[in-house]
């Protein structure tokens, strides 16, 4: 599979395994979402410190998250071993968008075997920062 200059083929292949799993998820396909993920799936929220582990409690999650949200990746990162990869989406409901990053980590198969969701809240910086950082 040519992923480009640069691009291994084995981070090509986890760049499409994340592509397809938020294709599938963004579609509300849930066969498709389940045949990117291991049986024995990790989950895992920091944040609300939450951890589903398995892959039909997962689809099942997804399955019943409220809201009619869409997401779209911003970014894909991937190691060259295929075996890692990073994310950043933009999930929106109405009119709200939320920023999140999420990381991947696959079996041996090319399966996604762990995700950890990353929703940051925005918040404005402290003041007397301003000469070294740059606001976009």
């Amino acid at each position: 599979m040519a992923g480009g200059a640069g691009v291994t083929c084995e981070a090509a292949e986890v760049r499409a395994a994340v592509e397809a799993y938020w294709a599938a998820a963004d579609a509300r396909d849930w066969d498709a979402f389940a045949a990117t993920l291991a049986d024995d799936l990790v989950y895992d929220l920091p944040q609300s410190r939450e951890r589903i582990f398995g892959r039909e409690r997962y689809v099942r999650f997804n399955r019943e998250y409220p809201g009619d949200w869409r997401v779209r990746i911003e970014r894909i990162v991937a190691d060259g071993e295929g075996r890692q990869a990073a994310a950043r989406t933009v999930v929106t409901v109405g009119e709200e968008e939320m920023h999140a990053v999420h990381f991947f980590t696959f079996d041996e198969d090319g399966r996604i075997a762990g995700v950890t969701d990353f929703w940051p809240e925005p918040y404005e910086p402290p003041a007397g920062r301003e000469h070294l950082v740059e606001r976009y």
